[in-house]
């Protein structure tokens, strides 16, 4: 059979192999898309657009096509010769079973990534490329079917691919040469059209096949391959990255960026220096003999969906009785979808960019603004507890580099309770948190402890004999939460108990919710997340407001009484009247919202912008014509978007 089809392809000539790469391709892409579709049939039916996702996945599949031949195809006329031929075969053969396989094996991992973070192999499959010790304890430990599964496919693959390819390298070179080179033309003509895919004055790119308003349908449209080397091309344009969605000068950004601190009655004198524009002297609202010390506890996806009274399920029974303690937030939203993404906006208070974190940014390396920067200037020790390895996602160099002194991560753990993929358990890092606590309140040294925590963070695993079981089996995002809610209650037992308990302001927050998916252009629902302050002599009170993580490190500034100038423009919410409606920025992959109230707006790229009602009591977005405030809030929102990118890119994000 081998045989007798490649005889029938000798008529192609020098392209056979491409073709066949074309014949092969097609139809796996088709068949992955199509059992994606029915995997997600009740989003991809509820768009309405069954047809609508083959036909333009089949233009997806083409653009796709189209990259892995150009480059043989316009290296096929020095390979061509009559002395290359042989080298032509090997080459082409290789050139096709590599693409092939990289191709297949991107699609068999698509449904388990999907399954995990919503979307295709993305930017994210590159980021944790970099991490090979904590993914691939991670995948064993949470994913062993899956990546045995995967192996298996592509060991299968390969050895069909090598068979059916074989009979190419004894083809002969062709006698009609010189009528293939006529049509070489004609063929890179097509070729370079089908990677652009469009006649507009710009090629298509993910965001050209965003037909509905679920990112995961849409996503669907791709195929896997595309969509990674979108993600690698992106990479190019980090610093630029917000201008996708409209141009405004930066003049008229501050200016409407001023405006919005206007509306929330902000009070704090701008510096209006124009080395750094968003500079501004915050004096505290609070005021102490001594400045307060300061405890961020970081927890990793914890979404208001695990917290009962925010509408989630009662996985945080420890964190409901510490409410009643602090400040409690009904309505606050994270930045982003990723751990940098919520580190960037609590301790630096920088706000979200479609670029990645500045945790990970080569510009934001040195002289970045961060909390630890200010206070490190004013005597305070600075330091990140951690469980697992500190180098992941670029933190131990951004905070080194930024102000913190102190770094303690899984190394410096002497016989953990436990030890799972991410690192010791939660249990173990709060215990450690606590000796360090106590070794600076008798050094009597102030000190602002960054902790993050990471047993809550899939294959979740922690140790037996904790806590009652929500379900079975064991490991499971629900019983994480009620573990990391465990080990945290007990910390502050013991805490409310320490000679620091009265001198230290503790702040417990979310990174992120633990997996953001939904059928909305922004699934804010998953966005919502906890926020607890507490210490010291804080009060109970109720914050309903519509607040960001960007709101928490300048809020917290106050309650410490620390007076300071700094770059931040996020709200002192301890200083700002209560009936406010508020604000909060949200990143969600290229879409980019701004919440102020219940009015929403989406910007996109290539789009016009989208308004919406959010109704936060049933979690759902209304959309609606633009409102008659509308054109302001779109620039509000849009000047907010492009703020930080035009502070990184122009080296304005720092102390004076």
């Amino acid at each position: 059979m081998r045989q007798l089809f490649w005889k029938k392809m000798e008529v192609f000539g020098l392209y056979t192999p491409l073709i066949v790469m074309y014949l092969l391709a097609l139809p796996v892409l088709f068949l992955s898309r199509l059992g994606l579709m029915i995997w997600q049939s009740d989003r991809v039916h509820a768009t309405g657009q069954w047809l609508q996702i083959l036909l333009q996945g089949f233009r997806v599949d083409f653009i796709q096509m189209g990259l892995m031949a150009i480059i043989p195809l316009l290296l096929m006329p020095f390979f061509a010769h009559k002395n290359a031929w042989n080298y032509w075969k090997k080459f082409s053969l290789a050139w096709v079973i590599g693409s092939l396989l990289i191709m297949f094996l991107l699609e068999a991992v698509t449904p388990g990534f999907m399954a995990e973070y919503n979307t295709r192999p993305n930017r994210l499959l590159i980021e944790y490329l970099k991490y090979p010790h904590e993914v691939l304890a991670m995948l064993w430990d949470g994913f062993r079917i899956h990546v045995i599964a995967v192996l298996l496919i592509m060991l299968v693959a390969t050895r069909i691919l090598v068979a059916w390819f074989k009979p190419w390298l004894n083809q002969t070179r062709p006698a009609k040469i010189k009528k293939q080179y006529l049509l070489f033309p004609l063929v890179i003509f097509l070729v370079v059209f089908s990677i652009r895919a469009t006649t507009v004055h710009r090629p298509a790119n993910p965001a050209y096949f965003a037909i509905t308003s679920d990112t995961l349908v849409n996503n669907l449209i791709l195929n896997s391959s595309w969509s990674l080397l979108h993600a690698i091309y992106s990479f190019r344009h980090e610093s630029k990255s917000s201008e996708m969605y409209g141009k405004m000068s930066q003049t008229e950004v501050m200016q409407h960026v001023h405006e919005m601190q206007l509306i929330l009655q902000d009070k704090r004198l701008q510096m209006n220096n124009p080395d750094i524009p968003t500079l501004k002297n915050q004096i505290a609202s609070v005021k102490h003999n001594k400045p307060l010390n300061l405890v961020i506890i970081l927890q990793e996806s914890l979404g208001a969906t695990f917290v009962e009274s925010l509408g989630g399920i009662a996985a945080t029974p420890e964190l409901e009785k510490l409410k009643a303690d602090g400040w409690w937030f009904n309505n606050l939203y994270a930045t982003g979808t990723r751990s940098v993404r919520g580190i960037e906006a609590v301790v630096a208070g920088y706000l979200p960019t479609p670029a990645q974190s500045v945790v990970k940014l080569s510009g934001a390396q040195d002289n970045f603004f961060t909390l630890a920067r200010l206070l490190n200037a004013k005597g305070y020790l600075n330091e990140f507890i951690y469980g697992g390895e500190s180098h992941f996602d670029n933190m131990r160099t951004f905070f080194v580099n930024n102000g913190f002194e102190k770094i303690v991560d899984e190394k410096d753990y002497i016989n953990p309770v436990f030890v799972g993929s991410w690192g010791v358990s939660d249990e173990d890092l709060f215990e450690k948190t606590h000796t360090q606590l106590m070794q600076h309140h008798q050094n009597n040294q102030a000190f602002f402890t960054l902790v993050f925590t990471s047993s809550n963070h899939s294959p979740f695993q922690f140790p037996d004999g904790r806590i009652n079981l929500m379900e079975q089996p064991k490991s499971t995002e629900n019983n994480a939460v009620k573990y990391a809610d465990y080990a945290m209650g007990q910390f502050f037992k013991r805490a409310k108990q320490s000679p620091y308990w009265q001198n230290t302001v503790f702040l417990v927050v979310a990174d992120h919710d633990i997996r953001v998916r939904g059928d909305a252009l922004i699934p804010l629902q998953n966005f919502h997340i906890p926020g607890l302050i507490l210490g010291a002599d804080i009060k109970h009170k109720v914050i309903n407001t519509v607040a960001s993580q960007v709101d928490l490190p300048t809020t917290m500034l106050s309650l410490m009484g620390v007076d300071a100038i700094h770059p931040m423009v996020g709200r002192d919410l301890s200083s700002e009247p209560e009936n406010l409606k508020g604000r909060a920025m949200m990143q969600y992959e290229d879409n980019y919202a701004w919440l102020e109230g219940d009015e929403l707006v989406v910007l996109r790229p290539s789009k016009p912008p989208t308004h919406a009602q959010y109704n936060a009591n049933s979690h759902t977005l209304t959309i609606q014509p633009r409102s008659k405030n509308g054109i302001a809030v779109e620039k509000r929102a849009l000047a907010h978007a492009l703020l930080p990118s035009i502070l990184y890119r122009q080296k304005q994000y720092h102390l004076p």
